[in-house]
Formats: structure tokens, sequence, C-alpha cells
């Protein structure tokens, strides 16, 4: 398959394309960045130096459309939409690693975001891409909006909780510990090395954006409305989220049957590992060992005195939070094995 990328120059478009390169069913035909335009691509992502060969294109529609089968759209919220819009209406697949078409209700994005959305009709007809929840769906799409990485590390852990109604949904917390990388490439005076080295910066304490896609996830499991109340840090990594879920048993239930409900919940799926260990220092999730990889792992411990789970999950926010859903993704929508240039283990020490 013969694949564009729309927004290549950054964080997420580095990863993609590392990833593509890599990729035993794909070529890559066209990589754009409008302010890297013509420039030589190993010269942004020097670890691609030896693997790839191309330049940056400027945007040139007719050209994507016409020399692409599938088109990842890897560019600032507030700037897929034209393109997405575009590219659907002339047929073209698309992954589109914006928040642009991740919300169903059009007036989500005023309250989220602050805008209104320009094509309300594309968000009933964009799939959004967590395979462990939409894996059917994503398969017979021709828009796949991928997930905020935050949002998709805490919907793993939670959804098993929802879909056994273990849980009280009126009442769950999200604190959320993310890496520097998530805050892209855009220079700002937070992001300079000695402001944000050694920080736990909180961020967003309430009405962080990712907050609705948790909602919408969860209360299409839960068949109801939910209410999620989620709290970032930046903290002193580069890659990474480490989510911390509280939330507040309907009935308690012991270690042995919680284990039964999540090993039943992703039995099949790839991408999940479970972290609960007795011995070591490393008895939860941790970032520290997903980096590189595709995986999410999910622990959890039982606070009987006030009838609290905590539900703990750990991804690489480049990885299963963005580039690495993307190929995923991709891999469904066109019939590939899922784990197709996926097959990565995490790096460590890092």
């Amino acid at each position: 398959m013969e694949v564009g990328v729309v927004g290549a120059s950054g964080y997420v478009g580095g990863e993609l394309l590392r990833l593509l390169i890599s990729h035993p069913k794909i070529h890559i035909n066209m990589v754009t960045s409008r302010q890297k335009a013509r420039e030589y691509v190993h010269r942004i992502h020097p670890s691609l130096k030896g693997f790839i060969d191309l330049t940056f294109s400027p945007m040139d529609m007719e050209k994507l459309a016409n020399s692409c089968d599938i088109v990842f759209t890897a560019v600032p919220h507030g700037m897929a939409n034209n393109i997405v819009k575009d590219l659907y209406d002339r047929g073209i697949k698309i992954i589109d690693l914006s928040a642009d078409f991740r919300l169903k209700n059009p007036k989500d994005y005023i309250k989220w975001y602050g805008w209104e959305h320009p094509f309300p009709e594309l968000l009933s007809k964009s799939t959004y891409g967590v395979p462990e929840l939409h894996r059917d769906e994503i398969k017979k799409s021709q828009l796949v909006s991928c997930p905020g990485c935050m949002a998709v590390t805490s919907l793993i852990a939670i959804k098993p909780l929802i879909e056994h109604n273990l849980i009280e949904t009126d009442h769950i917390v999200v604190d959320s510990k993310i890496g520097s990388s998530g805050a892209g490439t855009k220079l700002n005076a937070g992001t300079h090395h000695a402001m944000r080295y050694g920080v736990i910066r909180p961020y967003k304490p309430v009405k962080h954006r990712h907050t609705g896609e948790i909602e919408q996830e969860l209360g299409l499991v839960a068949k109801k409305e939910i209410k999620v109340s989620m709290s970032p840090h930046a903290v002193n990594i580069v890659r990474g989220i480490l989510t911390t879920n509280h939330t507040f048993l309907n009935k308690m239930i012991n270690e042995l049957e919680l284990w039964k409900i999540y090993r039943n919940s992703y039995k099949s799926e790839p991408f999940i590992r479970f972290i609960h260990d007795k011995k070591g220092l490393y008895k939860f999730p941790d970032p520290k060992f997903l980096i590189g990889s595709n995986f999410c792992d999910i622990g959890f411990d039982i606070d009987d005195e006030n009838q609290r789970l905590v539900a703990l999950s750990a991804s690489d926010n480049l990885m299963k939070g963005a580039a690495g859903s993307a190929i995923q993704n991709m891999n469904i929508m066109l019939g590939y094995e899922e784990m197709d240039g996926l097959k990565y283990t995490p790096l460590t020490p890092v």
C-alpha cells in the first residue's frame, strides 16, 4: 500500500515514519510539512538517516490523493478538519491523529476545544480508534480518529470495571502523569530545559480536553452518562504516561475475581499486559518499561477500608498514545496482521 503522512515533522510524525519504514506491506510515498518543505527527512529526524531518502513536500492535495491509498494526518488540533474533509470526499482512507474527529457530539467541541466544528456531519462517520473498544467498526471505516494519549491509557484500565458494573459511574478520578514529548515540538517558556527539567507540574487540574473522550467512550460502554474528573501532570521524563484511576466499588470484590474480569476482557488483545507482582521493585505498571512499544500495561490494588479500587495503567504516549495506535488501526483497516510493524519489545534501560 502507498502511504502518505501529513505533518510528518513533529514527534508523532517522526514516530509514524519510524514504524512505517519497517512495516512489511507499506511503502511511504509522500510526507508533508508546511514548515520543513523541501528539507530532507533525516535532517529533522536524524534517527531515520539511512532508512529514508525522501524530502518533505509542501501540501499538494491532488498529488497526495492520487499517489496514496491511505493517509495519516498528524497536524495540530483544529488544522486537520479541512484536510480530512477533502481526502474523505475523494474516497481516501484516513487515520487522523489530531482531536478533530474524536468527539461525536458537535457541541463537545465548543465545550472542550472552544471552537465550532466545521463538518459536524463527518463526526458520525469517524470511528474512535481504540481497537480494544471498536475493532469491528475500525475494520469497515474510511476515517479513523486516534485517541488522546492520556485518554486511551485511562480507558483501557477502566473499561472492564464499567462493563461488569463494579464501580460508581458518577465519581471516577483520573490522575495522569505524562512526559515532555506529549507537548509536541512547538516551543514555549515552559518547555525549555531549564524550566522543564525536574518538574512535577500540574498544568490543567480541571477540564482537560481528554476528559471529554473518556466520558464519551465509557458512557457508550455503560449506556449512560459518566462523570470523570481528570488532572494531568507534566513529569521529568521524555516519553511515557502513568494514569492512576481512582474508582469506587458498588460491591466488594476480591483480587482473584478482579484478575478474572481483566483477563477475560483482554484475553485476545495483543497489546495489553497485566502487571501485578508480589515481589521486586516493579509491582505495578511503570512507563519506563514500555518505551518504544505499543503495549499498555494494567495493574490494580483494592482499598478495602474505603471501598476504592485503584486501577493503574501505563503506556508510551508516542506509541500506544499516538503513532503505535495509528499503525494498529491501519493494520485492522487494511486486513493485515495486527502486530505488523509493531513487534517491538520495549527499550530498557532508558
